[in-house]
């Protein structure tokens, strides 16, 4: 190597991956393109390697690009922990946390938990992350993570908030027009929104309920938000959770006897972030909204 590699030149090496060309990642990051490419130049000449061909759409990613990629991501994963755990140094709750949640509990649950929580602590500000996957708390890619299942890790701090209970919902409308399927062999007969990919959470689904099957649906998509604007916009029947639509009348609940699953919620931590007054604070109120939204009250 010719030289230790300047941070910032990952940080830019990480856009133009991400955007396919000098121009878009400078409008991203705030730079001009021939600043981009200089730092694009000084990471290739300090590693010896060639990270980027030109294309006739846009700078194509060597091998190398992709084999050094990951790394680069973990740098700027623990670059924004430490900006996050310096704005909050000290014992007042102030500074950043990084929230990590489902589509549908990040913007159909946590928003008036969050609201509640910066009217008493206004210091604080929030990150939040919408995404299905399972964050790295490990890795610092969130502070606080919102999950579906049991952490095991012995490094994180978890704390069941109990069975978010999911069940098979329709608007009125729908079922003013086509009625309601009297038990789940009669499912398929009637308009089904799912999924379009498999996880392991749907085949455990798929095992107790194969009426869902993805052939048998009629609207698909992997985003639990799509699926929900299916169902509030009258397209059929399709899995809600149940606390969420029972504070909207117009949806209807469907085959209550036979369909009911609890989705085991845990809220989740780095255990080095206990002393944090920022993360302290910030996980005891999402444990308590969720609790308090899971149990209907």
């Amino acid at each position: 190597m010719a030289g230790e590699p300047n941070w910032e030149w990952y940080r830019t090496f990480l856009r133009v991956l991400e955007t396919g060309s000098l121009s878009a990642a400078g409008r991203a990051m705030g730079l001009t393109q021939p600043t981009v490419g200089r730092h694009i130049d000084s990471l290739e000449a300090a590693l010896g390697l060639k990270l980027f061909t030109r294309s006739f759409d846009g700078f194509a990613p060597t091998d190398a690009a992709h084999t050094l990629q990951p790394y680069a991501a973990g740098l700027a994963a623990t670059a924004a922990a430490m900006r996050r755990a310096a704005s909050g140094h000290g014992a007042s709750v102030r500074g950043t946390v990084r929230l990590s949640a489902s589509e549908v509990v990040g913007v159909e649950v946590l928003p008036p938990i969050l609201a509640a929580l910066r009217e008493a602590h206004p210091a604080l500000e929030i990150e939040l992350v919408l995404s299905n996957r399972v964050d790295d708390l490990l890795h610092r890619e969130a502070d606080i993570a919102v999950r579906m299942f049991r952490p095991e890790q012995d490094a994180l701090v978890a704390q069941r908030v109990g069975g978010i209970e999911l069940g098979l919902h329709a608007h009125e409308r729908y079922v003013a027009a086509h009625g309601v399927p009297q038990s789940l062999e009669e499912l398929p007969q009637f308009a089904v929104i799912g999924f379009d990919r498999e996880t392991p959470f749907i085949r455990r689904l798929l095992e107790r309920f194969p009426a869902l099957s993805r052939q048998r649906l009629a609207f698909r998509a992997d985003s639990d938000l799509a699926q929900l604007g299916a169902i509030r916009a009258g397209f059929g029947i399709g899995v809600c959770q149940s606390a969420l639509a029972a504070r909207e009348p117009r949806l209807v609940r469907v085959l209550p006897s036979e369909f009911s699953v609890a989705m085991d919620t845990w809220v989740a931590m780095h255990e080095d972030l206990r002393a944090s007054a920022r993360c302290a604070v910030t996980f005891a109120a999402v444990v308590a909204g969720l609790r308090g939204y899971a149990e209907g009250t």
